[in-house]
């Protein structure tokens, strides 16, 4: 039986009680499931990941709840590599490549079965089927994910009874990790090779981010319409207003929303979102909602709260704008990765040196990063199921890599002053903007998957002015 809460009103179960609680359930059992539309997209990337590691066993967990206080678990996500692989989200799970003597692999599931009605454990417990939701049934998994599934109450046994060479995932499942003799360093590049093959996306994946930005687009438009409430309480109606589309269109955020109004904008990763939202000021709004399958869109606006940038503002604004289309115009296949971000940092390297705030030339300026004061982090990342995606992949494959049809990526150059920087003048600091959006790259350029939302200070101006409320 589940282990009762300590300071539980009922001491115990009785027969009677249990005896009713087993009896009287329908069969639910769904036999009209089909296989999801992911799952042969999921089934190419297995292969891909197998013709990696011949003869080799390998061991990819989902993850387990994590408490977020006492008895209170954070919302579950499962590991990237393993939604990619299967196109499950389940906790407690472990996808398998089994190796076979001609060096292929047989994949299966691990899935945490459907409670028993025949104990106690189906209501029992806080993390039981009766408290927490349906769970699919193994079958009902097999169908849907196109994989046979097992039982993972009993995947640490079946594991350490097989002398397999193992990789596995590791931080990911510690009773999974405890079963199985590995080596750091090979299981390390397991994990590369999962972020290796995220870099470019299938038809699938570009679609499910297509609808990501789509509903973030949707999102920013909410947020300018309810812009005077926010100027009424606080940045967190901002952050209200967006995770509102974000839940209604898909599973969440895929991040933090960044609600940055005022000197707040000078800070990369301001998440706190309860500062003041006052005319006059800027607003960097940095959102993306993720889809129910988990890809995330990553798209950054400025805007001034009174509708209209003052002259020092804009100045600001247009140097950033500048940079992305640089940066922008970079993006094509073939192109070093380097590329874009150079084209942008290089921009406002010179534009620093031409205000007189690092000293030049602008070539030397930029050969020893002294725009990186004012420009504080990288020009863009890989974009996918993580907000920072295939973050583990080889670096001769991504910072070091060309650029491939199918990649994903932003380009968000920004330049933040900071309120107690001594070296610029007063009227700039506390000055932030950043502009950012994603790209996919084409078999002849680019495509900006959030060019529907304006970028231009002339756009934003038009744009708020027509919607702001």
């Amino acid at each position: 039986m589940a282990k009762g809460r300590k300071n539980g009103l009922y001491s115990g179960i009785s027969e009677e009680l249990s005896a009713l609680m087993r009896t009287g359930w329908a069969d639910t059992e769904r036999h009209d499931l089909r296989p999801d539309e992911q799952a042969p997209y999921a089934a190419a990337r297995r292969a891909a990941l197998s013709a990696r590691f011949p003869g080799e066993r390998l061991v990819i967990p989902s993850g387990n709840l994590k408490t977020r206080s006492n008895d209170d678990s954070y919302p579950f996500r499962a590991y990237t590599g393993y939604v990619h692989m299967t196109g499950d989200q389940a906790r407690d799970g472990a996808l398998v490549l089994e190796p076979r003597a001609d060096g292929d692999h047989d994949a299966y599931c691990y899935q945490l079965p459907r409670d028993s009605r025949d104990d106690n454990e189906f209501w029992t417990g806080a993390h039981a089927e009766l408290w927490m939701g349906r769970r699919r049934s193994l079958a009902e998994s097999a169908v849907v994910l196109g994989l046979p599934c097992r039982d993972v109450r009993t995947a640490a046994e079946d594991l350490a009874s097989s002398g397999a060479p193992t990789r596995i995932v590791r931080g990911i499942d510690p009773s999974l990790e405890g079963a199985v003799a590995t080596e750091e360093e090979r299981d390390a590049e397991l994990e590369e090779a999962l972020s290796d093959l995220r870099l470019v996306k299938d038809a699938w994946e570009v679609a499910e981010l297509r609808k990501a930005v789509d509903s973030t687009v949707r999102g920013f438009t909410d947020v300018i319409g309810e812009l005077s409430r926010a100027i009424a309480s606080s940045e967190r109606w901002i952050e209200g207003t967006f995770f509102r589309r974000a839940r209604l269109e898909g599973n969440a955020v895929g991040y933090g929303t960044i609600c940055a109004a005022g000197e707040h904008a000078t800070i990369m990763h301001w998440t706190d979102n309860d500062g003041p939202v006052r005319p006059g000021d800027l607003l960097l709004l940095d959102a993306g909602v993720e889809t129910h399958t988990l890809y995330t869109a990553d798209v950054t606006r400025t805007l001034p709260i009174s509708g209209t940038f003052t002259p020092l503002q804009r100045k600001v604004y247009d140097a950033v704008y500048e940079a992305q289309e640089a940066g922008i115009a970079a993006v094509k296949p073939g192109a070093a990765y380097r590329d874009f971000h150079e084209a942008s940092q290089r921009h406002l390297a010179a534009r620093l040196v031409e205000w007189g705030f690092i000293e030049g030339p602008a070539e030397r300026a930029y050969e020893l990063g002294l725009q990186r004061r004012f420009t504080m982090a990288g020009t863009g990342h890989m974009l996918g199921l993580d907000v920072h995606d295939c973050a583990h992949a080889r670096n001769e494959e991504y910072v070091d890599g060309v650029l491939e049809a199918g990649m994903v990526l932003t380009v968000e150059p920004g330049l933040y002053f900071q309120p107690d920087d001594l070296t610029v003048p007063e009227e700039w600091r506390g000055i932030g903007v950043r502009i950012e959006d994603d790209l996919v790259v084409t078999a002849d350029g680019h495509e900006n998957l959030s060019a529907s939302l304006p970028r231009s200070a002339d756009e934003v101006e038009e744009w708020m002015a027509r919607l702001a409320g």
